[in-house]
């Protein structure tokens, strides 16, 4: 089973338990996730089977959206619902000045990953160390916030609201949470969070694992995707007669022929009559093969 299903995984699930799920129903043995999602999350988690495997790392550059809640005043160990408390302060936050406060976090802006993450330092991811009560300054990272949108304002003794968001990879949104309610100077956690898309990966063309184990009992693989469905890659046209050296690893020369890209260096996706044969490297009207798939 050569392909990518977009699983809609729900909360209380790690993202290597839904690779692990669909492991033991498809039978497939080589299985991996296109972008991490926290077990407290929901949301579409994109995993690749079989030979989409080798694609995976084409995709984890795309940019993603979310749907989150924050509640002000509370903040935890985790940045999140399911940690310790750790400092409790009453806002006097108005919708006013959270919607003002949201405009200072677009764009470039630097983060300090969660120590509950799975960064890894010295062989062993943050969390692992969290667990042992080892907490050390992190280095900071930057991200790009595109856009911030307020859904909803709850007034309460803690204000949550529910704000959209769209990001660059490696955003947290846990942190992103955290960092506003500092900016607010009361502190906050993520009480809630719905990943939305990650590139054409999105909620409309998602699977739940109750689907897919419907499906796969029928012998319907409606949920499979092509291995090179959703890739943000430009796209090059090989001649059918420089299929066999496309395969050997050769090289072809595109400078006497009609120019399919603009550009002079790019990651390339590779088509022979309508077939998906891999990924190459342009440059200089030259195709090189990077991943043979056929």
């Amino acid at each position: 089973m050569d392909g990518i299903i977009n699983v809609l995984k729900p909360i209380g699930m790690t993202s290597t338990d839904v690779v692990r799920w669909l492991t033991r129903k498809t039978k497939e043995k080589k299985a991996g996730h296109i972008g991490t999602l926290d077990p407290g999350a929901a949301g579409i988690l994109p995993i690749c089977l079989g030979k989409a495997t080798r694609l995976a790392e084409y995709h984890t550059a795309q940019n993603k959206s979310y749907r989150a809640e924050i509640t002000l005043g509370i903040s935890t160990d985790t940045q999140d619902a399911f940690g310790q408390e750790v400092s409790r302060v009453i806002p006097q936050v108005t919708k006013e000045a959270f919607t003002a406060t949201l405009e200072k976090f677009l764009g470039a802006i630097e983060q300090e990953p969660p120590m509950y993450s799975a960064v890894r330092k010295d062989g062993k991811h943050l969390y692992e160390y969290a667990r042992q009560g080892i907490e050390f300054t992190r280095e900071k990272r930057q991200v790009t916030i595109h856009s911030l949108k307020l859904i909803e304002w709850y007034e309460d003794i803690f204000p949550r609201a529910l704000f959209d968001i769209d990001c660059s990879k490696g955003t947290y949104i846990r942190t992103l949470c955290l960092d506003i309610g500092n900016e607010l100077g009361c502190g906050a956690h993520m009480s809630f969070l719905l990943r939305l898309d990650a590139g054409k990966f999105t909620l409309d063309n998602s699977y739940t694992l109750e689907e897919i184990a419907r499906c796969l009992a029928a012998g319907d693989e409606r949920f499979l995707l092509a291995p090179e469905w959703g890739l943000p890659l430009p796209a090059v046209k090989l001649p059918a007669h420089r299929l066999a050296a496309f395969k050997n690893g050769l090289s072809t020369d595109y400078s006497r022929q009609e120019i399919p890209l603009t550009t002079d260096k790019a990651t390339v996706q590779v088509f022979c009559e309508n077939r998906f044969i891999g990924i190459g490297t342009w440059e200089n009207h030259v195709l090189t093969p990077s991943k043979v798939m056929v």
